[in-house]
C-alpha cells in the first residue's frame, strides 16, 4: 500500500457499533497483514477498555495535547495493532479545542507526522461534536456503523449532512466509504426493509456484508480483546471478516500485502 488511509468511524448516536467496528475492523486489517494505529477519541474510552487498558492510564492523547509526553510514550502496543488511549479528560481537551482558533486541525496536525501505518482508524464520541468534526477534518473516509431501527435512518441523514458540510468547507477529499449494517437479526423482516431502504435512497455506498447480533461481540470487551480473537468461529468474528475482505476488494487493497 502505498499511501496510508485515515478512516473515522462515526455515528451520533449511542451504542451503534462504532467501538465495536473499529476495534475488529483494526485486527481484521492488522490479520490481512497491513499496519494499523487505533485512536481512541471518546471521552467514554470504550476503545481503550476493550483492549485492556485501564481508565487511570496513564500517559493518553491528552499529554499529547498538552505536550507531556511523545508519541512513543502514549502508543501502546499489542500483537496486532497500536492504539493511541484516551480517557474521560478528553472531555476537557475537547473545550480547549473549541477554544482555540484552529480547533478543527489538532487531530491532524498529530496523525500527518506518524508514519509507519497503512490504516489509522479514529473511533469517535457518539455526537457531531468538535471532536467529531476534528476527525472527520483529518480523515480520508468516513465509515458509518448503523443498527438496522426506523431512527436510525434520520440520524444516517444528520451524519451525511455533516460530511457534506465538511467536503465543502475544510476537506474536499472527504468520502463515505460506506454504511455498515449492525446488529442484524435476519429473521425480522424490518431489519431487511431497512437495509433496503438505506441502499435505495442515501447516495452512498453501502457494505453488502451485515454484522449480524451475536453475544460474543458483547462479551469480548470484557476480556480485553476483539470478537475475531475471542471467538474466531463465531458469527461476529465471521462477519467482520468478511466485512474486512469486502472493504478491501472495494478499495483494490485485497491481498495487496
Amino acid at each position: 500500500m502505498k499511501n496510508r488511509k485515515i478512516i473515522s468511524i462515526v455515528n451520533h448516536k449511542g451504542g451503534s457499533g462504532k467501538t465495536t467496528t473499529a476495534v475488529n475492523m483494526g485486527v481484521a486489517l492488522s490479520i490481512e497483514g497491513f499496519n494499523v494505529l487505533l485512536v481512541d477519541w471518546d471521552p467514554q474510552a470504550n476503545l481503550s477498555y476493550s483492549f485492556g487498558i485501564d481508565d487511570n492510564h496513564k500517559p493518553t492523547l491528552v499529554d499529547l495535547f498538552y505536550e507531556n509526553s511523545d508519541l512513543k510514550e502514549v502508543t501502546v502496543s499489542n500483537e496486532f495493532l497500536d492504539i493511541l488511549p484516551s480517557n474521560i479528560q478528553l472531555a476537557d481537551l475537547e473545550y480547549s479545542i473549541s477554544k482555540n482558533e484552529k480547533h478543527h486541525d489538532f487531530l491532524s496536525d498529530l496523525l500527518k507526522n506518524i508514519k509507519g501505518y497503512d490504516y489509522i482508524l479514529i473511533d469517535c464520541p457518539p455526537s457531531l461534536s468538535i471532536l467529531t468534526l476534528n476527525a472527520l477534518y483529518a480523515s480520508d473516509e468516513v465509515i458509518i456503523p448503523a443498527q438496522m431501527e426506523v431512527l436510525s435512518v434520520k440520524g444516517i441523514e444528520l451524519i451525511l449532512n455533516t460530511i457534506q458540510e465538511m467536503k465543502l468547507s475544510v476537506n474536499p477529499q472527504l468520502k463515505v466509504a460506506g454504511i455498515l449494517c449492525m446488529m442484524v437479526d435476519k429473521r425480522r423482516s424490518l431489519n431487511s426493509e431497512i437495509h433496503d431502504y438505506i441502499k435505495t435512497n442515501f447516495q452512498v455506498p453501502v457494505f453488502e456484508e451485515v454484522i449480524r447480533t451475536n453475544v460474543r461481540i458483547s462479551e469480548a470487551p470484557s476480556f480485553g480483546e476483539s470478537v475475531i480473537t475471542y471467538s474466531p468461529k463465531s458469527a461476529g468474528a465471521i462477519d467482520y471478516t468478511n466485512f474486512i475482505k469486502e472493504y478491501l476488494k472495494r478499495t483494490n487493497q485485497l491481498n495487496a500485502n
